[in-house]
């Protein structure tokens, strides 16, 4: 996190002559903590948790039900290796069997493909739906970061939480200096 707040502050100052240097002041804020404080952002976490909870309890009961048909299969298999082993068995019993054993593997096998499909598109929708729910929350916080910098004076203001740049006052973007130097 250093090192990246560090190599921005760098790349700003580069960009000033000694007596914008002078002027600029630069903040931070940990959005960790202030998201922790905020009433909005805990029933955003209990809604998440509530979908989380429900996911979970989907999985643990696919886990089960692969587990119970993969049991199955395996006392499936040492009965039948007993019965072929013995000698108790007619040719078309054999073949029966192997195909049950076939179809019992492959059922198998696809559920556990299948919950790993699961599992791939519940990670997903769970990060879509914290974005779209914690952004109304992150939009407030934004506001009222960059109206506390400009009351204070602020022009750069970081998070902590995210190495990320909040709040940037527009006279000293360096962006179309940058551009025009490269041209």
């Amino acid at each position: 996190m250093k090192k990246t707040l560090f190599a921005a502050l760098l790349i700003v100052f580069c960009g000033l002559n000694a007596q914008d240097f002078s002027q600029v002041k630069v903040a931070f804020v940990d959005s960790e903590i202030i998201i922790a404080q905020l009433p909005e952002a805990q029933e955003v976490k209990k809604k998440l948790e509530d979908l989380q909870k429900f996911y979970i309890d989907t999985i643990t009961a696919k886990e089960t039900e692969i587990k119970t048909k993969a049991d199955a299969f395996k006392a499936k298999y040492e009965d039948a290796q007993k019965q072929i082993e013995a000698g108790t068995l007619t040719p078309d019993q054999i073949k029966a069997l192997e195909q049950e054993l076939g179809d019992m593997q492959e059922e198998v096998q696809r559920l556990d493909q299948e919950l790993a499909l699961y599992k791939q598109n519940v990670q997903k929708q769970l990060l879509d739906v914290q974005a779209e729910l914690f952004k109304p929350v992150r939009d407030k916080i934004t506001l009222a970061i960059e109206a506390l910098a400009k009351e204070l004076k602020y022009n750069i203001v970081f998070d902590k939480a995210s190495d990320a740049l909040i709040y940037g006052d527009k006279n000293i973007d360096i962006t179309f200096k940058v551009l025009d130097k490269l041209k």
